[in-house]
């Protein structure tokens, strides 16, 4: 009875140990996991991405499609800088005010610039007005100018959101008003709101500012005046209050667009840099005017306050493992290859994160010019997912173009025909030793 008691002493003995050991073990690994940021937003969808990596540090519920409201005029803002720049349409060209313009003015409690039956207004002023205060008005006429009429102008709208990748996104109207809201000019269709999810907008404002980045010069006007001069000029301020010398101003804010309708509630797509990083944020559905900048605000000091882009590498600096490239035909049969740009990381302050580069080299045939792209360069960080950024080919996209650092001139018929030879016999030998 003895040996059976103490065999079952030391076995309750070395289970609670064990217990007690995996606890421990368990408590430490916790310990040591860096701990899930948890800002507890008052948004039902929210996202927060470095925008030259396309690097995720935030997100809720990212990819659920909901009423995006005016945000959907980035869109339309990047349609008409694309049809200026391919020439279809000039800044100073004068658009005279349409039917459906003047009727979209005169809409209660929607933002315009009251547009009058008569007027005219160059283009430039009509997408200031869009993107500063939201103008519904000034944002059909221009829709009609690009494309002849709203209608056609969605279905750009929409081909340019699938060109762009943001796959939770349809668009009804070019202003994010209610399809059916539009009187005598609304469309008849099952889906009435704009749907765009946080993700696809922070994909249309990273799109707008990299392609366009004239379009920030406009977003960070904090107060804006129309038909400046006249009897009916109209001053009014930015939507977005975290620009200079408005009610949320935060340091470094220059974009990007609100929105609100009853069913999308309050939102803002807002951008902001600090120290060269530039963030872009995204909350939906918010409670009032000032919670979507409060939210943003709790986005941007959390990227702010725990993120930092880190310089790995010169511009000009060789890369370790990638100095040289093959080069066909020329007096030298490589090149000497450089980073073409500086190259920097996004890093979590405080981290260790470890950077694998490597380099895909083109084919190259001589002559080959000094600074000449001859390659790409792909700091991969170790450990990272497709899932951690904002589109699955930001993680292969990543990088910097790398460059010749000298010339190679192409080799004269007589040098390559006796290096072909000597390749040959060389060749023939190797095949004769077997090495």
């Amino acid at each position: 009875m003895k040996r059976k008691t103490w065999t079952k002493r030391l076995t309750g003995l070395f289970l609670s140990v064990a217990v007690f050991a995996t606890a421990m073990g368990g408590a430490a690994t916790k310990a040591n996991a860096a701990p899930a940021a948890d800002l507890q937003l008052a948004a039902k969808s929210a996202i927060l991405l470095e925008a030259s990596t396309g690097k995720i540090l935030y997100s809720v519920n990212p990819d659920v499609p909901l009423p995006p409201a005016s945000m959907s005029k980035m869109m339309s803002e990047y349609l008409v800088q694309e049809a200026v720049k391919q020439k279809k349409i000039k800044w100073d060209e004068q658009v005279p005010v349409s039917e459906y313009a003047f009727y979209v003015a005169k809409i209660s409690d929607a933002s315009g610039v009251y547009l009058n039956a008569g007027e005219s207004f160059t283009v430039r002023e009509l997408y200031q007005a869009m993107a500063v205060v939201s103008a519904n008005d000034a944002t059909v006429l221009l829709a009609e100018k690009v494309a002849g009429s709203e209608p056609n102008f969605v279905q750009m709208m929409n081909k340019k959101a699938k060109e762009l990748g943001m796959t939770n996104t349809s668009f009804v109207t070019s202003t994010g008003l209610p399809a059916n809201e539009l009187g005598p000019y609304s469309v008849q269709t099952d889906q009435v709101e704009n749907l765009m999810s946080a993700r696809d907008s922070a994909i249309l404002a990273r799109a707008l500012i990299r392609d366009f980045p004239e379009a920030v010069e406009v977003s960070k006007i904090p107060r804006f005046t129309f038909r400046a001069g006249k009897p009916d000029e109209l001053k009014k301020a930015n939507y977005n209050w975290m620009l200079p010398d408005l009610n949320n101003y935060y340091p470094g804010a220059d974009g990007l667009k609100t929105g609100y309708t009853q069913a999308a509630g309050y939102c803002f797509t807002g951008t902001a840099t600090r120290d060269n990083m530039r963030l872009i944020s995204v909350v939906m559905g918010t409670g009032s005017e000032t919670k979507r900048f409060v939210e943003t605000k709790k986005l941007f000091d959390y990227g702010f306050s725990n993120f930092k882009l880190t310089k790995q590498m010169d511009k000009g600096a060789a890369i370790k493992g990638f100095e040289t490239a093959p080069v066909k035909n020329g007096v030298e049969l490589e090149v000497s290859a450089q980073a073409g740009s500086e190259v920097n990381v996004l890093t979590k302050i405080g981290s260790e994160a470890k950077f694998t580069p490597t380099v895909t080299f083109q084919e190259l045939t001589a002559p080959i010019k000094q600074g000449q792209i001859i390659g790409k360069l792909v700091l991969k960080e170790e450990g990272a997912k497709d899932s951690d950024y904002l589109q699955a080919e930001d993680a292969a996209k990543s990088g910097i173009d790398v460059v010749a650092s000298q010339e190679v001139e192409e080799g004269s018929w007589i040098r390559l025909f006796f290096r072909s030879i000597i390749q040959f016999f060389s060749n023939l030998f190797s095949s004769a030793t077997g090495k």
